[in-house]
């Protein structure tokens, strides 16, 4: 595995362990938190598959971009277009004032968040996200 790769899954990794703890939050949820740090994982992730297969990608935040350029290697992907679709606009929707993500919408980006990524893992031959 090449240091860029490693360097992508580690930070793939801390984005999901924080939206893993916010969102077991009772007391003052940071549920805004939690929806980014989801997006953030599955936008790490997809780079480092980009990484993997020696593609370059944007510099972007848009989740269903990094995932058309990862479609010619894994097509079958393309069924979580829509999962992404929702957590991509978690980029930016909830870190400026206006806006707020309630519980139920932290609940689900954890859960999509969960989904895509062990996809993912396993498709990388990372099998340990199991259980996790």
């Amino acid at each position: 595995m090449s240091a860029a790769l490693k360097e992508w899954l580690q930070k793939a990794e801390e984005d999901y362990g924080v939206a893993l703890r916010e969102v077991r939050v009772r007391k003052n949820p940071a549920n805004n938190a939690v929806c980014f740090h989801a997006q953030q994982c599955l936008e790490k992730y997809l780079k480092a598959v980009l990484v993997q297969k020696g593609k370059l990608f944007t510099k972007t935040h848009d989740l269903n971009v990094l995932l058309s350029d990862c479609l010619d290697c894994y097509p079958l992907w393309t069924a979580m277009r829509d999962d992404l679709k929702r957590l991509s606009q978690y980029a930016v929707q909830f870190r400026y004032p206006g806006e707020s993500a309630d519980r139920i919408e932290a609940v689900l980006a954890v859960k999509i968040m969960k989904r895509c990524r062990l996809e993912i893992r396993s498709t990388l031959g990372l099998h340990d996200a199991v259980g996790k």
